[in-house]
Parts: structure tokens; sequence; C-alpha cells
């Protein structure tokens, strides 16, 4: 079953906004390319949302598969895509992916299913759905590192991103941080990207303690490769 989103679902005009300010200089891409090549290959994007990354992973797959539970955001996904003839954008959920065995180069997860204890369904099915040393890409936040994360940790007392990690650790995935630039037009579009991801009290701090438009903020990518052989 699905989880809500608390953003995306509720002011997808406003996560759009997000969606451009985040990672301003491609640090996320970057690395995540340097990692796994996805080149003339198939590519699963897991909660695609609005398909924001549809876009860019087509510009070098030979295919690109959205999914997404939200019927509103497969269909804002699809309009975003119509004139892509090698994306198709599925709902689906993590647990239950409408794909094939065995296909996929890279099955990507950007703050889209990173909750750790619990996400064991999911993984294997991205397993199911990756070609043997195909890789499942999970990118979140992390509350570990900098203002953002105490934002995130003020908010969700009942986060442990140490917990988390530990999760993924254990099920065999390896782990890269990344520092990240989000850059906003303006402030009142920074003060209403706040306003969604925050609580009203903790998204008025957040404003006051940033000047500017600019926010650092790190991610975590946990990667993992579909074995290509027998594991002894």
């Amino acid at each position: 079953m699905a989880i809500p989103s608390p953003n995306i679902w509720h002011w997808p005009e406003l996560y759009e906004i997000e969606n451009r300010a985040q990672d301003a200089d491609g640090a996320v891409y970057r690395t995540l390319s340097g990692l796994v090549d996805w080149t003339d290959g198939v590519v699963v994007d897991l909660g695609c949302g609005s398909g924001f990354h549809l876009p860019m992973f087509a510009q070098s797959a030979s295919s690109v598969i959205g999914v997404e539970p939200h019927p509103p955001l497969v269909a804002a996904a699809r309009r975003r895509t119509r004139d892509v003839e090698h994306v198709r954008v599925s709902e689906g959920t993590a647990e239950s992916v409408p794909v094939e065995d065995g296909v996929a180069d890279l099955v990507h997860a950007r703050t889209a299913y990173f909750f750790g204890p619990g996400c064991g369904a999911g993984i294997a099915e991205a397993m199911r759905v990756l070609k043997p040393g195909g890789v499942l890409a999970v990118v979140d936040l992390d509350a570990t590192a900098g203002a953002y994360g105490r934002w995130m940790r003020r908010d969700l007392p009942q986060y442990d991103p140490a917990r988390v990690e530990k999760f993924f650790e254990a099920q065999g995935f390896d782990l890269v941080r990344i520092d990240t630039r989000w850059e906003f037009p303006d402030r009142d579009a920074l003060r209403a990207v706040l306003a969604i991801e925050f609580t009203k009290r903790t998204a008025a701090h957040a404003f006051e303690q940033t000047p500017g438009v600019a926010l650092d903020v790190r991610y975590r990518l946990h990667t993992r490769a579909r074995p290509t052989g027998l594991v002894l």
C-alpha cells in the first residue's frame, strides 16, 4: 500500500518549484551516473511523481518507465512526457511494480522510498525487475547533516537516520553522501517550499535562518546491484 506523500500529493505546483530548486549543480546526477551506466538501457523511476526526472533519464536510456501510485501524478507525468516516445508511465507501487522480470539496468527511487525498516518487500520487487548486474538506487535526504537535517529531526523525532542507514547496510547497500545546493528564484519561493516540507513553526525558523535564496542540503545515495551469478 502506498504511503501518501506529505508534500507533492497535496501541493504539486509548489513541489515543481522545489524540484527545479533541488541540486542546482547536478551533484546527485553526476554521482549516480558515475556508479551506474544506463546508456541505451532501461530505467525504472519508482515513485516518479509528476515525472520531473523522466526526461533526464530519457536523454541516454533506450526506455524509461515511470511508476507512481497517485493517479493525479500519473496523469501529470504522462502529460510531461507525452512527446517522448521511449517513456511510459504506469500506476503502481514499490511492492507491485508493473514491469516484467529482469529488464531494468537501473531502478531509481529519489526521496520516494527511503523509510528503511519495512521496505524489504519493495527491495525484493526491485531485485526482480533488475537485470543481473543492474542497480537499485535509493536517494534520500541525509537528516544527520547540516541545518536541513536539524530541521528534519526537529519535525520527525520518531525518524532515526542512523537506524535507516543500518537497515540499508544490512540489506547489502553501499552508501555515498552527496552535498548539494538548492537554489530558488526568490525568497517567496523558498518560503513556500519550506512551508510544505516542515511544520509551520519549523518552516518559519528555517526561513529566518536562511539568508538569500540558497540552501546546502546533503543526500544519501544507497545502491545495491542484483548479483550476476551464484552467490556462494
